[in-house]
């Protein structure tokens, strides 16, 4: 199994392809293709690289999917016996973001096959052959 470790957002996350996760916002638009260099750590089969902050030449290739924003966080202060308080909301920016492939000096360690990136779609079922339908009148 390929993983990574990268730093987007200030955050440091455990990455797969073909697995999507919810990172701070990126500006940049849905569908498109986005290369993230900050590669902490690579593990491509028990081959374990580990930079010093980086890891030279690891890259990680993904999708943005969708922009969103997050659950709302409420914010409540109070000060006791001064009657002062403050209630805030919150909702940060978020981005999904498909992981395509974890590359490491230009060679591709594992990729996401087109097969498992689309939902195969069911092939039409074949048509039993009809069965003609026979009908009997009662004798009167």
């Amino acid at each position: 199994m390929t993983y990574a470790i990268i730093e987007t957002g200030g955050k440091q996350l455990r990455v797969e392809p073909g697995r999507f996760y919810d990172i701070e916002l990126l500006h940049v638009e849905p569908e498109q293709n986005v290369t993230i260099d900050k590669v902490l750590f690579v593990n491509h089969d028990g081959d374990i690289s580990i930079g010093q902050p980086l890891v030279e030449g690891a890259t990680v290739q993904g999708t943005v999917m969708r922009h969103f924003r997050d659950r709302k966080i409420i914010v409540y202060k109070m000060q006791p016996k001064k009657k002062t308080r403050k209630k805030r909301g919150h909702r940060q920016e978020k981005t999904r973001l498909m992981i395509d492939a974890i590359s490491m000096n230009g060679s591709v360690l594992a990729s996401v096959s087109k097969a498992e990136e689309a939902p195969a779609t069911e092939a039409p079922a074949t048509e039993a052959p009809a069965t003609q339908e026979t009908t009997e009148t009662a004798p009167e």
